[in-house]
């Protein structure tokens, strides 16, 4: 296989992890040691996210390929890049973490279910709880009125007993 071929497989595989992947987050690693990658690869592995040092011009070309161009002015500088293609918010929180830990990382952009999104978005979306935090909220909201309505019960009871 050329070179030429190689590029074309390499520029459809991250097309294909552009298109599949729920949360994508771009990222600049310079001036993390190897073994900060390493961790912060760990800790990205765990949750199931992909995480990639990939050529800007190959990206870019796979960006504009499944019609994502406007990621494009992100992808300056050395990028590496978490595909996330369960949990959206996991890859914004564990690299928005990692950041505050090590001042290195920089979040440029993200690209969550096909819309693009900045820095400040991906901040946001890193402060929201993961899906089990959420799933549980909606339990308590759920139950609050059953609560209640067991409450008022037992108070008429009582009262009928008295």
């Amino acid at each position: 296989m050329g070179i030429r071929e190689e590029k074309v497989t390499l520029v459809n595989e991250i097309a294909e992890k552009l298109q599949n992947s729920k949360s994508t987050i771009i990222t600049d690693y310079r001036g993390l040691t190897v073994a900060e990658v390493t961790e912060l690869r760990a800790k990205l592995r765990e949750a199931g996210v992909e995480f990639k040092v990939l050529k800007n011009t190959m990206t870019r070309r796979a960006a504009d390929q499944v019609n994502l161009s406007e990621v494009n002015e992100f992808l300056t500088g050395p990028s590496a890049i978490a595909f996330s293609y369960d949990d959206v918010v996991a890859p914004a929180k564990i690299l928005n973490d990692f950041a505050k830990a090590h001042k290195a990382l920089e979040l440029k952009a993200g690209i969550v279910e096909g819309k693009i999104i900045g820095q400040a978005e991906v901040t946001a979306l890193a402060e929201l709880p993961n899906r089990e935090g959420l799933l549980s909220m909606l339990l308590s909201v759920l139950q609050a009125p059953m609560r209640n309505l067991a409450y008022a019960v037992s108070q008429i009871a009582e009262k009928q007993e008295a």
